[in-house]
């Protein structure tokens, strides 16, 4: 052993004895353990220098831990969050894609404010979240509660339910189409049929002021069977022994779903409506295949925020302002998220 490794291994051992004698003389429990923890790494880098290991058990623990996380965290590092700081430096860029980027500064977040197609985007977009949002809660509580009763085929139903949510996106927005078909199909035939609708008067699903409540009712119909099931695995952990007590208390069924139910449900709720109101402010495939027609191409009462980023990028090729306008949806989702976690835990306490 050279005089370097001698006089490193002399240094290491003496902290070792002085951190030894603080360990025996303090009473804290935490401080004891956090002492104990010290004297620990130090005699391990001393046994390395006696052993001549260049690197530590430890350090070979924690290189092998690292190894099994490094092919995860690289593909999330190139796809997901090289993109991601790469839009945040683009919004203040101008840019073709082909031409070198020039400096632009908040010149693109001012265009913000005078763009109609910006802000009926915008304006589409809070309107299916508002409408989308406490629907499929509803909708999905709704199910979940029937189908946690000892009812017959309740593995069916269960099924039938959560079909639409990992169907086809293109064959179920099909059998919408042709189910809401203006001329051809059969909810408008019944219109004229039945409840002798006029046939001018007959209302155009996909277009106008009626294709959101379409795409929220589509959303919504797709996407409760997947909440169900998350809502059936709290309504399972919730002790039968609640509902003997609420039942010797004199609780009728409401009583027992508004002071039982929906308390135990808390954290449940607050998972499914953070989920929700993400994917909904995501929105864009449901929106392309059941109100953009044969071209994909959306009318300015459907157009929501991800398809008019797409549409600036790639049809437009104005990426810097299509950048600020992702700038725009991820601050309103992040504030939007916050303010639910706020809220959730101030009822917590």
């Amino acid at each position: 052993m050279d005089e370097k490794k001698a006089a490193r291994l002399q240094k290491l051992e003496t902290e070792a004895a002085a951190l030894m004698g603080k360990i025996r003389a303090e009473d804290d429990i935490e401080k004891k353990k956090q002492l104990i923890a010290k004297r620990e790494r130090i005699q391990s880098q001393a046994n390395s220098i006696k052993n001549n290991r260049r690197i530590s058990r430890e350090a070979k623990r924690d290189l092998v831990a690292y190894s099994f996380i490094a092919p995860n965290f690289i593909g999330f590092a190139v796809f997901t969050l090289i993109p991601i700081l790469f839009a945040f430096v683009l919004a203040f860029m101008n840019w073709d894609g082909s031409n070198a980027p020039s400096f632009a500064g908040l010149s693109n977040f001012a265009r913000l404010p005078q763009d109609t197609f910006f802000v009926a985007a915008l304006k589409n977009t809070l309107i299916y979240v508002v409408g989308t949002v406490p629907l499929t809660m509803i909708a999905s509580l709704a199910l979940a509660i029937v189908l946690n009763q000892k009812i017959r085929a309740k593995g069916f139903f269960r099924t039938v339910a959560f079909f639409p949510y990992v169907a086809s996106l293109v064959a179920i927005t099909a059998v919408w189409s042709m189910i809401f078909h203006p001329s051809k199909g059969p909810v408008n035939y019944l219109l004229l049929t039945v409840f002798g609708v006029d046939q001018k008067n007959l209302p155009q699903w996909f277009s106008g002021g009626l294709v959101l409540l379409t795409l929220i009712l589509f959303s919504v119909w797709k996407y409760m069977g997947y909440y169900m099931v998350i809502y059936l695995a709290g309504l399972q952990g919730i002790s039968g022994e609640l509902y003997e007590a609420g039942s010797l208390d004199g609780a009728n069924t409401w009583q027992k779903f508004l002071y039982i139910t929906w308390p135990q449900l808390r954290s449940t709720t607050f998972f499914v409506v953070v989920m929700l109101t993400i994917n909904c402010f995501k929105v864009y495939d449901i929106a392309v295949m059941l109100a953009g027609g044969g071209d994909g191409k959306l009318s300015t009462s459907a157009t929501v925020l991800v398809y008019y980023i797409y549409q600036n990028a790639f049809n437009y090729w104005d990426l810097g302002y299509s950048s600020a306008i992702a700038m725009v949806l991820f601050l309103m989702v992040l504030v939007i998220t916050l303010i639910q976690f706020r809220y959730e835990k101030k009822i917590s306490e």
